[in-house]
């Protein structure tokens, strides 16, 4: 086994208000106080403010979490860095810089390393823009998931279309050059000229990287109770053929299923996922990833979810008393990797290089051998040689791919 390229998730766990599709670890954050429900008839992206969170005691709580995860860093340095959330635009400049620097201090740095915030579009966070890019974040992901009031109506969203589309321009003007647009698609009554409408107006703002997702009805959410009625499967296969070939003609290449960007212009901390490289996860509910080369394990580690819980630990009071815990782990065994590296790798259109099978997973190639060479016959993968991909035809039955490599039992 050899050690992957090494990358940080950070995770800001608060929101203005809980999106009814989202299934994230999420939480609204209180009129007064940390915990608890916005009046969501008039939350505002201008209402809350880093003055309601626990800033200070969050982020030095996640360097106490990094700290206790350094032994599996092993000499790397961070290739990338992604704040997710959660808003992480929530956090004022000041925390996100102090962040950024306790991780160099920690770990360290690439040269080009690529460091991404995720953002709202109200005006609030839109004040901050430069602040970001001052303290050291070089990509900015904006949230927009439609430009059309009334899907945003639908989406619980509190952003207009203009509020978004002036989020762009401030993010250029505050010397950001690599932005990525978050749009959703299969929304409650949308056509395929509502969905091209959409991205035609992210392609006009010159985003560098779109990201477009099919909406999707998650348990523990507002949609999964109260369902809204979405395009049938007819009507969003043509949506997603509708707008891959816009795309294109834009000069956005669909280089994972649900990413678009021109020729390097890719998000480099999702590549690192999709080729099963490691992460480290810190924060509410945070996962990661770590190869150990020496014993030949692969393991999955996750925090504690709710941000009281996760604010406690080494308190004293929570569950790990007054030492700070590792994470939560679980071991990857060898019959799951295959299955674990095939539901990375294929996301990628291109695949990934066949040598990292062996050198991130301890397992010979050949392990793949007999379903590939089946799947081969069937057209739906290409030959097992450079690299580990599907064939075009293949690439929408990824699902059905993966299900031939279930461990037994």
């Amino acid at each position: 086994m050899q050690l992957p390229p090494l990358s940080l998730y950070v995770h800001i766990p608060w929101c203005v208000r809980k999106c009814p599709y989202c299934d994230f670890n999420s939480h609204q954050v209180a009129e007064a106080g940390v915990e608890g429900h916005v009046d969501i008839h008039h939350a505002s992206s201008t209402k809350t403010s880093p003055s309601q969170l626990p800033e200070r005691e969050y982020v030095a709580q996640l360097r106490r979490d990094l700290e206790s995860q350094l032994p599996w860093v092993q000499g790397r340095r961070l290739g990338s860095i992604f704040f997710g959330g959660g808003t992480p635009s929530l956090f004022s400049p000041a925390a996100i810089g102090e962040i950024l620097e306790m991780a160099d201090l920690l770990v360290g740095f690439a040269p080009d390393i690529e460091i991404t915030l995720e953002a709202n579009p109200g005006t609030f966070e839109q004040a901050k823009f430069a602040g970001y890019r001052s303290a050291g974040v070089n990509r900015l992901s904006i949230g927009v998931q439609s430009f059309d009031p009334l899907q945003l109506q639908n989406l619980g969203r509190i952003h207009s279309g203009p509020e978004a589309e002036t989020a762009a321009t401030q993010a250029r003007s505050a010397g950001f050059d690599n932005i990525n647009i978050d749009l959703m698609h299969g929304l409650p009554g949308q056509g395929t000229v509502d969905a091209i409408n959409d991205l035609q107006r992210a392609v006009d703002l010159g985003a560098e990287h779109i990201s477009w997702y099919q909406l999707t009805i998650e348990p523990n959410t507002a949609f999964y109770s109260a369902p809204p009625v979405t395009p049938g499967s007819e009507q969003i296969a043509e949506i997603q053929r509708a707008g891959r070939d816009f795309l294109a003609g834009q000069g956005y290449q669909r280089y994972e299923v649900s990413a678009y960007s021109p020729v390097g212009r890719e998000s480099r901390h999702n590549l690192n996922y999709w080729a099963f490289a490691d992460y480290i996860g810190i924060g509410a509910g945070a996962h990661g990833k770590f190869t150990l080369p020496h014993s030949g394990e692969v393991i999955r580690t996750q925090r504690t979810r709710m941000p009281r819980d996760y604010l406690a630990l080494g308190s004293g009071t929570g569950e790990s008393g007054s030492a700070f815990p590792l994470p939560k782990s679980k071991g990857v065994a060898p019959a799951e990797r295959p299955l674990e590296f095939l539901m990375n790798a294929l996301r990628l259109e291109v695949g990934v290089p066949a040598e990292t099978f062996a050198a991130y997973t301890g397992l010979p190639l050949s392990t793949l051998a007999p379903e590939w060479h089946r799947l081969e016959a069937m057209e739906l993968v290409a030959p097992l040689g450079p690299r580990i991909t599907t064939t075009a035809f293949g690439y929408d039955y990824v699902d059905e791919i993966l299900q031939r490599f279930l461990p037994e039992g």
